[in-house]
C-alpha cells in the first residue's frame, strides 16, 4: 500500500471519489466521529446510494486514504489522507477584517513588555485554535509570574502530574516521573511545602532558598518528598539558563488538549503529547527549522518525529522583523483533526502581528 501511495495524487481520484473523500474528511475534522456510508447518503446531497458510497469508501481505503478504527465502524482519514486533503482539497481563505481586528485587539497594549506580549500571543492561539499555543522567542527566556499554589497528583503509570497555579490565573500541568514507593501522603506534603514557600514568589527566585532549607535539614519532610521537590525544581525553574541568551519556548493552553476526550486511547495520546511538550530543547530545534521555509508549515502525525507517538499535528509559522529577518516562530499543536482551515490563517496572521511588535526591538 505504501508503494501505491508514494506516487498517489489527487488527480488519481475521479470526481465522485474526490467529493466523497472531501465530505468524509470535513465531517471527521468537525466531529471526530468515524463517517459511515448511510450518514453520507443522508447528508451529502449528492444523490448517491449507500452502496455506491460504500464501494467508493472501500476504494479510498485501498489507496491508504481512509481507515476503519473498529469493525463495522465508519471510516476516518489516515495520516496520508489528511496530508492529501490539506495539500489538495483544503480551502484556506484570508482572515476577514473583523477577525483580524479581534486578533489585533487581543494583542494590543503598549504597556506590555515583550515577554508579556509573547505570553499573551501563545495563550491567545491556544484559546482560539483549540490546541496548545507555542511561541519561540527571539532571545532569552521570559520570566514566569509568581506562583499561588502547587499540587502533586499521583497517576497510575508511575508518574505524577504537578499543577502550577500562577498569580495571574494561569494554570500549568506538567508530567514528571514519580519516585518508586512515594506515598500519596508524601505527594501532599511536597505540595504543601512548595506552596508555602512559593506563594507570591517566582520559581527562579525561590529555588536557591528552598534547596538550602532542605540541605540544612530544616524542611521537615521525608526523603521521598524531598527527592520529588529537588527533581521538580531542577526541571521547572531552569535557573541555570536564566542568565544566558538561549531561545525560550512558551507553551500555553495544555488544558485545551484535554477537551473532548472520547476514549482511553485519547487520554494516552494526550499523556504522550504532554511528555513531548516537556522536551523543550528538541521543540526549539524543531521550530528553528521553520526558518528554512516561507509561510506556514504543517506537520501531521509521524511527519514530525518528535510527536510521532502522540499522533499530533503542528501548524507553525516564522515571524520576521521589517528587514524580513526571521526572529522566531508561533504555532499551534493539537490532535490531527485540527480545524486546519481556521488554524492556518490564524497562525499566519499572528506571526505577522508578533513580527510587527517585536521586530524593532528584538535584536
Amino acid at each position: 500500500m505504501s508503494d501505491v501511495f508514494s506516487t498517489f495524487t489527487l488527480s488519481d481520484l475521479d470526481s465522485r471519489a474526490r467529493h466523497i473523500f472531501r465530505d468524509i474528511v470535513e465531517s471527521y475534522l468537525e466531529t471526530g466521529v468515524p463517517v459511515g456510508s448511510k450518514t453520507l447518503a443522508l447528508s451529502g446531497g449528492r444523490s448517491l446510494s449507500p452502496a455506491t458510497i460504500r464501494n467508493t469508501m472501500a476504494e479510498l481505503s485501498r489507496y491508504g486514504l481512509l481507515a476503519s478504527p473498529h469493525v463495522s465502524a465508519g471510516r476516518v482519514p489516515t495520516q496520508a489522507g489528511l496530508r492529501l486533503f490539506v495539500d489538495g482539497l483544503l480551502e484556506i481563505g484570508d482572515l476577514g477584517g473583523a477577525e483580524r481586528q479581534r486578533l489585533e485587539a487581543r494583542l494590543a497594549g503598549t504597556e506590555q513588555s515583550s515577554d508579556q506580549f509573547l505570553e499573551q500571543a501563545s495563550g491567545m492561539l491556544a484559546g482560539l485554535a483549540g490546541g496548545a499555543g507555542l511561541v519561540l522567542s527571539p532571545s532569552a527566556a521570559p520570566q514566569s509570574p509568581p506562583l499561588r499554589h502547587v499540587e502533586f497528583v499521583a497517576l497510575d503509570d508511575g508518574q505524577a502530574l504537578v499543577v502550577l497555579v500562577y498569580t495571574d490565573g494561569r494554570i500549568e500541568n506538567r508530567l514528571m516521573p514519580r519516585p518508586e514507593g512515594l506515598l500519596p501522603a508524601s505527594l501532599e506534603r511536597a505540595g504543601n511545602f512548595l506552596s508555602a514557600r512559593l506563594k507570591g514568589r517566582r520559581l527562579e527566585d525561590a529555588r536557591a532558598d528552598i534547596l538550602e532549607e532542605m540541605a540544612n535539614g530544616q524542611a521537615q519532610i521525608d526523603a521521598a518528598a524531598e527527592g520529588l521537590i529537588k527533581q521538580g525544581l531542577a526541571e521547572w525553574s531552569g535557573s541555570e539558563e536564566a542568565t544566558d541568551n538561549k531561545r525560550a519556548l512558551i507553551v500555553r493552553g495544555r488544558a485545551q488538549l484535554l477537551d473532548n476526550l472520547e476514549a482511553q486511547t485519547d487520554l494516552e495520546r494526550i499523556r504522550l503529547l504532554f511528555e513531548d511538550l516537556e522536551r523543550k530543547e528538541e521543540l526549539i530545534a524543531l521550530l528553528d527549522r521553520t526558518e528554512e521555509a516561507d509561510g506556514v508549515k504543517i506537520f501531521i502525525g509521524t511527519e514530525n518525529p518528535l510527536f510521532s507517538l502522540s499522533g499530533s499535528s503542528l501548524v507553525i509559522a516564522p515571524y520576521r522583523d521589517a528587514a524580513q529577518n526571521i526572529l522566531g516562530a508561533v504555532g499551534v499543536i493539537g490532535p490531527t483533526r485540527l480545524n486546519y482551515a481556521r488554524v492556518i490563517p490564524m497562525v499566519d496572521y499572528t506571526a505577522q502581528l508578533v513580527g510587527r511588535r517585536l521586530g524593532p526591538n528584538a535584536r
